[in-house]
């Protein structure tokens, strides 16, 4: 039996996307590529958006927001909103990554997220990010990805280390080797080449081939096509160059990394895309959908570009002011807003009026620790999405958008599935509790089953890729005729 085309489509997708920065580059190519316009934060957009058209932005490279304006669209009217995060547990390169022992060239390397680091022993690892560069008198950015295995953190032999568990220290025991020492003798990178040259102008910090390996600088330098010189600075972690790919006797699983929470962000990429597939598909609508991925989930969101910045009320504050169209036939006959008051409160109309599934991987049943789960509870792969419940808010599901989002699987003719932690048992969270508190909007925490969550190489189900795609496709197409039937203030 062949593997479902949407889970291939996810494999090549995960394969290109070794970092958020490569995420949202990739997302932002299928957004273009389906008729979607960038555009700026730093730009008025009261010239640009217009009711029908379709819009997508960026910020810092590693968060995205794309949208689709309803023909029908007044300021205040419904936000249809999908939530996700770009960014996974990994190993970054620190800022000074130049290290060595007993003949060894090793790379200082910092840990982000909460990772299960043991996983990330004896893998074949290469280096990906964004390097920042001089060009024609400007700093820009580019992004790299080393195909080439470049190290490795190799475990201790059973031999001189007979403990059953396996915990290592992150400090000293995480060091990847990439080289023998001996190989630094013969540094070809030019600026390490400069110990004998005149001095140069002065610099605040050392430069980066003393900061970090000169055979490694070289690397990155040719993969991102300039010279080493050119380098100013970069964001680097390492991944696992294994590929992801659909396994299992019947083609059932996708062996990846990254699942967490790349699955969902592309779950809610294409489901925003298909949304609109036809040509009409906005002639009726009188909403807005929109779909933001955010970085830094797994360090708690806090940043410039995570979910408790000012990204997604920002884009709301803007979104729902926008004028309607008064004759969706005419291209010149937008109107501003004229009932009093309205500008004034659409924002907070807008807010009552949205809704926001936050889409985050869950747990799938684990068959070897089955006693972990509780016993009603047990999300199983292919079975369909898993809506995410916790008394204690760490996810912000409640009953009117249960029955919301029951009526959009049933529209998709797609299996939904129900989870609740064990009493006993910690709880994670995600990004749907703090957006409900900080935007007052209505909010349903649900995501795809997986297994190995946070490990480097992890498991999900090859057919509930499609499922999540025809769940967000019809939360996205019937939101806006949904909303006033589950009405509660």
């Amino acid at each position: 039996m062949a593997p479902p085309q949407t889970a291939l489509d996810f494999v090549s997708f995960l394969n290109a996307s070794p970092t958020p920065y490569h995420a949202v580059h990739n997302a932002s190519l299928r957004f273009q590529e389906a008729g979607f316009t960038l555009i700026r934060e730093r730009d008025s957009w009261a010239s640009t958006l217009r009711p029908g058209g379709k819009y997508y932005l960026t910020r810092n490279g590693s968060s995205i927001v794309a949208f689709t304006i309803g023909k029908k669209w007044r300021p205040g009217n419904p936000v249809a909103i999908i939530g996700a995060h770009t960014d996974s547990p990994c190993l970054r390169l620190k800022p000074v990554s130049k290290k060595s022992n007993v003949g060894y060239m090793q790379i200082g390397v910092e840990t982000y997220g909460g990772g299960i680091w043991h996983s990330w022993f004896d893998r074949d690892l290469s280096i990906a990010g964004r390097v920042l560069v001089r060009e024609d008198g400007k700093i820009v950015p580019k992004l790299i990805k080393i195909d080439k295995p470049l190290l490795r953190i190799p475990t201790l032999a059973i031999h001189l280390h007979r403990q059953s568990n396996f915990d290592p220290n992150k400090e000293t025991e995480l060091f990847p080797i990439a080289g023998l020492a001996e190989a630094e003798l013969n540094k070809t990178s030019k600026e390490a080449s400069t110990e004998d040259a005149e001095e140069e102008d002065f610099k605040p910090l050392k430069d980066m081939t003393e900061r970090h390996h000169p055979q490694v600088m070289d690397v990155i330098a040719a993969e991102a096509g300039v010279e080493p010189a050119a380098i100013v600075d970069f964001e680097l972690v390492l991944y696992d160059t294994q590929k992801s790919c659909v396994g299992g006797l019947n083609d059932e699983f996708v062996f990846s990394p990254r699942l967490d929470n790349l699955g969902m962000t592309f779950c809610s990429v294409m489901g925003l895309i298909h949304s609109v597939d036809s040509e009409d598909s906005l002639d009726n609508d009188a909403t807005i959908r929109l779909t933001v991925c955010f970085d830094h989930e797994e360090i708690g969101s806090t940043s410039a570009q995570g979910a408790n910045s000012n990204l997604l009320p920002a884009v709301l504050r803007r979104l729902s002011v926008l004028p309607g169209n008064r004759d969706a036939a005419s291209d010149k006959s937008y109107e501003t807003v004229h009932h009093e008051g309205e500008e004034s409160t659409a924002f907070e109309q807008t807010l009552t009026k949205s809704f926001l599934v936050s889409a985050d991987m869950a747990h799938a049943v684990h068959p070897n620790y089955a006693g972990k789960y509780e016993s009603s509870h047990q999300p199983a792969m292919n079975r369909g999405t898993v809506i995410k419940i916790n008394a204690n808010q760490r996810y912000a599901t409640n009953s009117p958008g249960i029955v919301l989002l029951q009526e959009c699987a049933r529209q998709a003719n797609v299996p939904l599935q129900l989870f609740v932690v064990r009493n006993d048992s910690p709880c994670g969270s995600t990004i749907g509790p703090g957006l409900a508190a900080a935007l007052g909007v209505r909010t349903l925490d649900l995501g795809n089953p997986q297994l190995s969550m946070h490990s480097i190489r992890e498991t999900g189900g090859s057919h509930d890729v499609d499922h999540a795609i025809k769940l967000f496709v019809k939360f996205f197409e019937g939101y806006g005729e949904m909303e006033p039937r589950i009405l509660i203030d």
